[in-house]
């Protein structure tokens, strides 16, 4: 089919087509015009999606808006909302409603069979480049349809109070049963350091520490020296041993540093002077001479006597010196084992300083989470608000008039053709060329058509 076929088919069958679009236009506007009148009355409600929560001070990511505004439409559809709204308005109550509601002849609640009806006359658009929700219901009455839309915001403003409160005072109560179990932890911790620093006496560990190692460092030193003069006293006894005479005695520094002995040796000196030259005098046997040489004997005792007592001395030092090494030894020794004792106790200290921190910390945390969740389940206000409330409409909405003439035009005009169609198939005409040579499969060699001068003068005849 061609578009000369189609033209000719309309031209032919107008009155099918005209008669189908007139029929249909015709039942259009009188049901639109019977329906009864809808009103719609909008809430705009805004949505504060703020990046940091002004409680907990945590940032939230911006890009979950898209997701936020999905979810807050879905909270207001939800039949939860709707429930509140029946409850708020007492529609329950109302005889006609409970009538209606006999004649439905459901199981459902009343309530429940109420919010299905009311959801399916809301409508929620969300805004694309703003966080702005419409929330539209329609209603037959306009005052009802701005009631039940501002019901809807008031509705979803509760239910979001309550969806941040709910999980919040759950989240409060186990963290107050938490905080019994964590108080009890830090307790027992802090009453293990205690007893353990009433148990041997700490006070300042790291002061008496530093204490006893400023001790340990000196009896360490001391034993050093001590121990250097022991041996300076041994190897001076052992060459005192090895080499014996007067002259190993006389080059001894104890003998050299006694004054007594010193002033004994210059008096003998004299006397042994004085010796010589009453020797040169007189005879050996004289009596000046045996009493000078008494004298030089008794001074020889006598040196000799101190020499052996500062050699006594010497040996008496020896034994003292090893003595003192020993209970400098033994002093040290009990020095490190008491300072090992104070860095065991300070580790152990440690440990349990470290334990009570880490209980301090575990505990302060909770409690801190304890009382953010406590005031988050309080909080009795959300980040919507309600930027234009809903007023009763003043013209209705619904039926459209016009927009139900214009598509009732064109289905008309689709469904006019698609008779002059069906028509056309059931009794097909030859009305051009195209149908001969269609039809027949034959070629067309000429057209005949009436004489247009011949058909004006039969009309002038009549």
């Amino acid at each position: 089919m061609n578009l000369q076929q189609f033209l000719n088919i309309i031209r032919y069958r107008k009155k099918i087509l005209l008669s189908v679009l007139l029929g249909l236009v015709s039942i259009t506007m009188l049901v639109s015009v019977l329906l009864p009148k809808q009103y719609e009355a909008k809430v705009s409600v805004v949505i504060d999606q703020r990046t940091v929560d002004p409680l907990t001070g945590m940032i939230q990511p911006s890009q979950l808006m898209s997701a936020y505004m999905a979810t807050q439409v879905d909270i207001i559809e939800s039949h939860s909302v709707a429930r509140k709204v029946v409850e708020k308005l007492r529609l329950a109550e109302s005889p006609q409603v409970q009538e209606d509601y006999a004649d439905a002849n459901t199981t459902a609640n009343i309530v429940d069979w109420l919010a299905d009806l009311l959801l399916k006359k809301l409508e929620v658009t969300p805004s694309r480049e703003s966080n702005l929700l419409e929330i539209t219901y329609t209603a037959v009455s306009p005052e009802f349809s701005a009631l039940v839309a501002n019901a809807f915001a008031d509705a979803y403003i509760q239910t979001s109070v309550e969806l941040r409160a709910q999980p919040a005072k759950l989240n409060a109560d186990w963290f107050d049963t938490q905080m019994q179990s964590l108080r009890q932890k830090l307790e027992t911790a802090q009453a293990k350091l205690s007893d353990y620093q009433q148990q041997y006496g700490i006070v300042a560990i790291d002061d008496r520490l530093d204490i006893e190692n400023s001790r340990l460092t000196d009896l360490s030193r001391l034993l050093v020296e001590s121990q250097g003069r022991t041996d300076e006293l041994e190897s001076r006894r052992s060459l005192l041993g090895n080499n014996k005479g007067s002259e190993s005695t006389d080059s001894m520094q104890e003998v050299l540093d006694s004054p007594l002995i010193q002033s004994l040796k210059a008096e003998l000196a004299k006397t042994e002077a004085n010796l010589e030259f009453l020797s040169k005098k007189y005879d050996r046997n004289h009596p000046q001479i045996k009493q000078v040489e008494a004298e030089a004997a008794s001074l020889h005792q006598k040196i000799n006597t101190e020499i052996r007592r500062v050699q006594n001395s010497m040996l008496s030092g020896l034994t003292s010196a090893k003595q003192r090494d020993e209970i400098f030894a033994k002093e040290l020794a009990e020095q490190k084992a008491k300072v090992l004792e104070l860095k065991k106790q300070r580790d152990e200290i440690a440990v349990l300083s470290h334990e009570v921190e880490n209980a301090q910390r575990t505990f302060d945390t909770a409690m801190q989470r304890t009382v953010q969740t406590r005031m988050e389940s309080e909080l009795n206000h959300t980040n919507i608000s309600i930027l234009n409330p809903a007023i009763a409409p003043a013209s209705a909405s619904k039926p459209k008039l016009l927009l139900n003439f214009i598509i009732s035009v064109f289905l008309g005009g689709m469904l006019g053709l698609g008779a002059a169609l069906i028509a056309e198939m059931l009794d097909r005409r030859v009305r051009s060329v195209f149908d001969i040579a269609e039809a027949l499969d034959l070629p067309v060699f000429a057209v005949i058509t009436r004489s247009k001068f011949k058909v004006e003068q039969k009309y002038i005849q009549r």
